[in-house]
């Protein structure tokens, strides 16, 4: 069918003639030097992907949740067929070509208040509740949880009693007798003090070797902080904090993190910043180990005030501009490899000759349908209908579970290679071959008391009776023990 593909889209892709389709959701869309379209993709996994310890924990989350939301009651075919709907996202990222792309399907986060029966209505439709990380091997849940307790939350101290000290400093007092102008002189005065201190510093006057830089970096708030520190440490009193601006030993210098960073430290800041984004520890142990955790923070947040992060930002926003936005996949018309005849065409012609005629599909067990396609092991000469094979690719199962599929069950009936292994008028050439590699010839010869016990303990043994009844037990030592007996008079 013939779509259009938009961001960010969920969509099948073939990687395989004879496997499932893989679920993939488009992250990108970009043309390569040849002129093709390469999609990148985030990763989904579906219960077949997944090792049995995975399933079992997957199989108790999904009780839960039909506890908690009161599901309705599921048939068995039901809950077969809804672990085929079920998918596991992952944070892995992929690239494949647009080519690859058989269509379009739905997922979505599953929400306590879903029905489950209605995605087995609904064709295209998966759901998702856990998260699988490939590396690890592990499922986690993808919803958020309110964090509780003194980890998360802080913990609230008693009251204080009268006359007990808080152990707080004060920092400010926006009650001083200090007008606005006489606070701007000082914080203006602390400016001039700071341009001069750099003027001064060696270290500054290479890193901003003109006045209008000394005197930006001046005007910054670390320049506005020490203004009010001084005049908080002086009680406010103007002229005695005017006069420790510039003490004995030379003016004071104030630098924040943007002057203390060297432009190469700065450089590795935002290569590691491309790399892992606000990941700060990674950030600091990979790239900046000398620098404190603090320190890449704050400097963080002062680098997005720079041209240099709008510089970025507006290169990234027309690069995104410049990136596809949706592509047209055509009708994917060439035939399967697996089909077993194509109508109107010759036996044999697709390479998979050698089926017999009137076997049934492998999952609804019918015998007719205008397309077949094999489908497991080639030995075993499985086959799948035209509907059922369309639900295999999609949805990576058969309708019902059966013995290959890997899944154990009651069913209403046997699957056709069940029924050629215990029919004793089989006479498929093919899997006679594939039982004779594993046959041991042997004999079964039985000793003289056994013979005779056939014939003298009738009674016990009730042969037409045993042979209603092969799965009941024999008493073979009292059979013995009355042969033996009958027997002690002919034997002395």
């Amino acid at each position: 069918m013939d779509c259009f593909l938009f961001l960010p889209d969920y969509v099948y892709f073939e990687n395989s003639s004879s496997n499932p389709y893989l679920i993939r959701r488009i992250e990108e869309l970009n043309k390569t030097a040849n002129g093709n379209v390469e999609a990148k993709v985030v990763c989904l996994f579906r219960r077949r992907d997944i090792s049995g310890n995975l399933n079992t924990l997957a199989d108790s989350n999904a009780r839960e949740f039909e506890e908690e939301s009161k599901q309705p009651v599921l048939s068995e075919q039901q809950k077969h067929q809804l672990k085929h709907r079920e998918l596991f996202l992952s944070r892995q990222f992929e690239s494949l070509p647009a080519t690859h792309i058989r269509g379009k399907c739905n997922v979505t986060l599953l929400n306590e208040t879903d029905i489950l029966a209605g995605y087995l209505e609904k064709e295209d439709c998966f759901f998702y509740s856990l998260v699988f990380d490939p590396v690890q091997k592990t499922l986690l849940a993808d919803q958020g949880e309110i964090r509780v307790g003194s980890k998360y939350q802080a913990e609230i101290p008693d009251k204080l009693a009268d006359g007990e000290e808080t152990g707080q400093s004060l920092v400010g007092d926006v009650e001083s007798s200090l007008s606005s102008s006489q606070v701007n002189q000082i914080i203006g005065s602390t400016r001039t003090v700071g341009t001069f201190a750099r003027a001064l510093d060696c270290s500054s006057s290479i890193r901003q070797p003109s006045l209008h830089m000394s005197a930006a970096a001046a005007s910054r708030d670390i320049t506005l902080f020490h203004a009010m520190d001084t005049l908080q440490k002086n009680n406010y009193d103007l002229a005695k904090a005017m006069s420790t601006l510039v003490p004995q030993g030379g003016p004071v210098l104030c630098r924040d993190e943007m002057e203390e960073w060297s432009a190469s430290e700065a450089m590795l800041f935002e290569e590691a910043l491309e790399k892992y984004g606000k990941d700060f520890n990674d950030i600091r142990q990979d790239f900046l180990p000398w620098k404190s955790l603090a320190s890449v923070v704050q400097f963080y947040y002062m680098w997005k005030t720079t041209d240099r992060y709008i510089q970025q930002k507006r290169l990234k926003a027309a690069e995104a501009d410049s990136k596809l936005k949706q592509v047209y996949i055509p009708t994917y018309t060439k035939p399967n490899p697996n089909q077993i005849m194509v109508p109107g065409s010759k036996p044999g012609m697709n390479g998979a000759a050698g089926f017999q005629k009137g076997l049934s599909c492998e999952s609804c067990h019918t015998t007719q349908s205008p397309q077949w396609y094999a489908w497991g092991p080639p030995n075993m000469q499985c086959r799948l209908c035209a509907s059922c094979w369309i639900y295999w690719k999609k949805y990576g199962g058969l309708k019902t579970p059966t013995q290959l599929e890997g899944e154990s069950g009651p069913r209403g009936h046997m699957t056709r290679q069940e029924v050629q292994g215990m029919s004793p008028f089989t006479r498929n050439e093919g899997r006679a071959k594939l039982l004779a590699k594993n046959r041991q010839t042997f004999i079964l010869q039985t000793t003289k008391l056994t013979r005779i016990a056939r014939r003298v303990c009738e009674d016990i043994l009730q042969p037409r009776r045993a042979a209603r009844r092969p799965y009941a037990s024999i008493n073979a030592n009292a059979v013995k023990a009355e042969c033996t007996k009958m027997l002690k008079p002919c034997l002395f």
